[in-house]
């Protein structure tokens, strides 16, 4: 196979994750407090309605949660790439978390209030909206990173694997795992399968880091990783197997925005400049 004919999602998974300098401390650190539910709030705004108005109108969201002190903190980004969209990612230790807090919501009737009347404005700038529930796959991660008050962008890589074929898929993230171990470099991801409100199959690696400049570190390491992943002839393998156990697959660029983000008094403490502008 030539080496150049790469499936580009895939080398993508395999390429763009890779982390900066700044990555190395944070591949140390536990992940055991993640929360492993990601419920994702899709908006898609209508032509030209995703710069400042919609920032107006999302930022009433965030005055009206943190004024009831709403539990569930959410991080708001907008599409780099792709059709215009915002994404709205909340975590979940529990289901039972989740369904504590839909309880305190309906139990507050003019937080509840005020959250309609911001919707009914939100709306008029929407095309379309839906949500989706995720679940973390932990054997399919990668050094996932807990210091996610530090990501200011995020890569996003969809794939949606073939009914019956999950063991090939198995095996693919675990070749390129090991190929970045042995590689020796900074990729990192956490591997999300979805659980409801889309088709079945379907997994989200979603890679953040404090810049994009990470993308371009990442191809400094292709020769190593090229040669971890056994030259040619492995990823000849790797491609084989990718084809197999995927149908589809895509990657996106989101810059995270704080200004449609409700995030935690510790996140603006950290990092003021960025999460209070």
């Amino acid at each position: 196979m030539n080496m150049k004919k790469i499936n580009p999602i895939l080398w993508g998974l395999s390429l763009a994750v890779i982390g900066g300098s700044l990555a190395a401390a944070q591949d140390t650190a536990s992940t055991s407090s993640m929360p492993h539910i990601l419920q994702i709030t899709r908006e898609y705004t209508k032509p030209y309605k995703g710069g400042a108005a919609h920032d107006k109108t999302e930022s009433a969201f965030v005055d009206a949660n943190r004024k009831a002190k709403f539990p569930a903190n959410y991080v708001g980004m907008n599409s780099l790439t792709g059709k215009a969209r915002s994404l709205y990612m909340t975590r979940y230790s529990s289901f039972a978390e989740w369904e504590k807090d839909n309880a305190l919501m309906a139990k507050n009737a003019s937080f509840a209030a005020e959250i309609e009347r911001d919707s009914l404005a939100d709306g008029e700038l929407l095309e379309e909206v839906d949500s989706a529930v995720y679940v973390q796959d932990e054997e399919l991660s990668y050094h996932s990173h807990n210091d996610l008050q530090n990501h200011h962008f995020y890569q996003v890589f969809a794939f949606h694997v073939r009914p019956g074929h999950e063991k090939e898929w198995h095996e693919v993230v675990k070749m390129v795992k090991d190929a970045h171990e042995k590689a020796g470099d900074k990729a990192h991801w956490g591997m999300y399968r979805l659980m409801y409100g889309g088709e079945g199959g379907t997994y989200v690696a979603l890679s953040g880091d404090p810049s994009m400049s990470v993308i371009d570190d990442g191809f400094v390491g292709q020769k190593k990783y090229l040669e971890a992943m056994g030259g040619e002839e492995g990823m000849a393998k790797l491609d084989a197997l990718f084809g197999a156990a995927v149908d589809t697959s895509h990657s996106e660029i989101f810059a995270v925005n704080p200004k449609q983000s409700y995030v935690s008094e510790d996140w603006i403490k950290a990092d003021a400049a960025f999460w209070k502008p």
